[in-house]
Parts: structure tokens; sequence; C-alpha cells
């Protein structure tokens, strides 16, 4: 084993697709495995998740989507960040589909088609409330006539129209029924203009409303986070998906200190006795927030241990008293919690974050291993 390893269970992840295309029935299943995965590594997470039962893959950027090309996945794939300057032509010539929410990204994605010689699979954006991509109300009509424009040249094909909720892990906010009633508008408009057919994916849903809004699920749902086993509503609970990542480390060195010892940098922690110390081989380089010390917990000698002192770039420390720890032995950082571990939602909890940032922080010097 490496000194740390970051273990991923496929068959978790399987499960839990399964699990959210039976919360969806009658709505295409898209997994959005950006952000290398969430963390847990995006090529074999978009095998699993395809096992699983998704029938399309998301990626917020090009590179991830021409990287699942190149290792062999045909499945759909939509890609919607798109900076000037993105390989648009080869994107277009591997069946990446795009996303656009503004005419001028519409003419470019059109352009680049004409110069593969290929029509360009195109999905529309609507902002409805989010503020973030997409297209305003006042924007969408034009957005809409564009694509049209381009769709009767024969260089793009509208194939979706979709916007992303803000606030769906969080029932009952009044922005979430504003945003359907947008998007409901915004599809009204899309559809008069011709850029309907049963052909045209409708989508909004993300993991929480996957699970908790059906008349947020239209045509297709694209959870995320919730394929790879994390609530999108921890107070609502785990909603029966299982945690698909265990980071794991061994301890790298202990030693015997007196009372009265500071303990890395700063001395933010001092021992109050003669006991031992443990050095886990991980640190904020990693993904082992700097601010841990003393907020998490790890799973060390039987029993779970405080970070104590300041988390280093490379490496902490736990205090583990008078029990035997020995170079080599294992420690455990989060789980699924099966073995008296945290989990990363508690991680979560104690840092004042989502599990997001807890998982898709851990750094590229921790080698992912599948089960």
């Amino acid at each position: 084993m490496t000194p740390a390893e970051a273990r991923v269970d496929l068959s978790a992840i399987r499960d839990n697709v399964a699990l959210l295309g039976e919360r969806a029935p009658g709505a295409e299943l898209m997994v959005a495995v950006k952000a290398d995965g969430y963390g847990h590594g995006l090529v074999a997470s978009a095998g699993a998740c395809l096992e699983g039962g998704a029938t399309r893959l998301g990626t917020a950027y090009l590179r991830e989507a021409l990287r699942l090309r190149a290792e062999g996945i045909t499945a759909p794939i939509l890609s919607w960040i798109i900076p000037p300057g993105e390989p648009l032509e080869e994107a277009i010539h591997q069946d990446v589909e795009l996303s656009a929410g503004a005419p001028g990204l519409v003419d470019a994605i059109a352009v680049a088609a004409g110069r593969t010689g290929r029509i360009a699979r195109l999905h529309l954006k609507a902002d409805t409330g989010m503020s973030r991509g997409g297209a305003v109300a006042a924007d969408w009509p034009a957005l809409v006539e564009r694509a049209m424009a381009r769709q009767s040249e024969g260089t793009v094909e509208i194939v979706g129209l979709w916007s992303h909720l803000a606030c769906s892990d969080m029932p009952g906010h009044p922005s979430i029924e504003a945003q359907l009633t947008a998007f409901d508008e915004a599809l009204a408009i899309a559809e008069k203009a011709g850029a309907g057919g049963s052909h045209v994916v409708r989508h909004i849903a993300n993991s929480a409303a996957t699970l908790l809004l059906p008349q947020a699920r239209y045509d297709m749902v694209r959870p995320g986070l919730a394929a790879f086993g994390l609530s999108p509503v921890p107070r609502l609970g785990g909603f029966g998906l299982r945690p698909a990542m265990s980071l794991v480390a061994r301890i790298a060195l202990t030693k015997r200190v007196p009372a009265g010892s500071g303990v890395s940098y700063g001395h933010l922690y001092i021992t109050d006795r003669e006991t031992t110390l443990g050095l886990v081989p991980l640190g904020y380089a990693d993904g082992v927030p700097r601010h841990s010390t003393g907020r998490v917990e790890v799973v060390a000698a039987g029993r779970r241990r405080p970070v104590v002192g300041r988390v280093c770039m490379d490496q902490f420390v736990i205090d583990v008293g008078d029990d035997a720890l020995e170079e080599g032995d294992e420690v455990i950082l989060f789980g699924d919690g099966s073995r008296g571990e945290p989990t990363a939602q508690e991680w979560a909890d104690s840092l004042g974050t989502i599990t997001h940032e807890i998982v898709t922080g851990i750094g590229s010097r921790v080698p992912r291993v599948y089960r």
C-alpha cells in the first residue's frame, strides 16, 4: 500500500445510481461526473454510473468529456462551461453535446461545426433565477432565435433545453417554485419558436431535486453528488445512499514525548502528559484542510482520535496516549461509518462546509484504489 489512498467502492456508485433511477421513474438519467468524478476518479466512476443505469454523463469542461471519449466511453456526454478558446471542433468531432446560454456562443459552436462538417448537438440554457450560466428571461428569446437560425442552416441541432436550481436542497424555499415557473415559461417560448419536439430533452433536476421534487424531473434528471453516496440534504438523512469513498493512510512515525511538548507549527497543541504521537502522511496539499486541527477525528489503534497540532502541507499528528501504535498501522480519516470511522458528512459538519468540498479536495498525490 502507498502511504495513503482513497479507496473507492464502485459497487456503491452503481447501487446509488440504480436507486436514483428508481426515485425518478420515467425520466432519463444523466450523472454529472465533473471534478474528476467528484474526486472519485473520472473514468472509473463514469463506467460505474453507466453500469448502474445512467444513460448519459455530464461534465463541466470539454477536457473532461474528451478524456472520457479517449478512454472509450461512447455514451452521450453534455459539457456546459465553455470559455473562449476551448477545443470546440474536437468536441463536436467526438460527439460531445454542448451547452450555450448566449447567442455568441451559439455562433462559435456553429462555426466550429461548419469546419468539421458535422452537426453540433446543442442544449440551450435558461437562467431561471440562479444568476450564473444561461440566458435571463429578457435574453432568452434572442438565444432561441439565434439557435433556430443556425439549426436552419444545418450547423447545429437543438437537442436539449435546461436550467439549474439554486435552492433545491432547501425544501420549501420560495425560489424553487419560482424557478420552475420561469423554466416552464422558457420552455413555452422555445417550443413556440419550433425548438421543441420529442427529441428535445428538458432538464433542471440536480441530486436534491431528483430525490425530493417530482415536479422538477421533466424528461431527464442529472444528479451528481448523490451518485457517490453523499446526501444532498443531510438534515433529511442519507436517502439509502452508500458513501463510495474511504480515505486511509498508514502511520509514518510514532514517538513518545514528555508532558509539555508543543506539537507542530505554532504549538496549538501541548501535551498534558507523557504520550504517544503518530505522524499521518497527509496534509492540506492532499485535501486535509489546514483548519482541521482539533475539529475532526480519525480512527487509529481501534479508536477515534482528534487531529492535534497544526495540519501541515504533507502531514498531521494524532495523540493516542498510551495505546499501542506502530509505524505502518492504518488510519481511517473518513469512510462510510461502518467501522466506527467518521463520514465525509461528519468532516463537513465539523469544518463548516459541504461534502462536495471534502471529496473533491482530495489531491492528486493520493491514488484512487478501486474495489
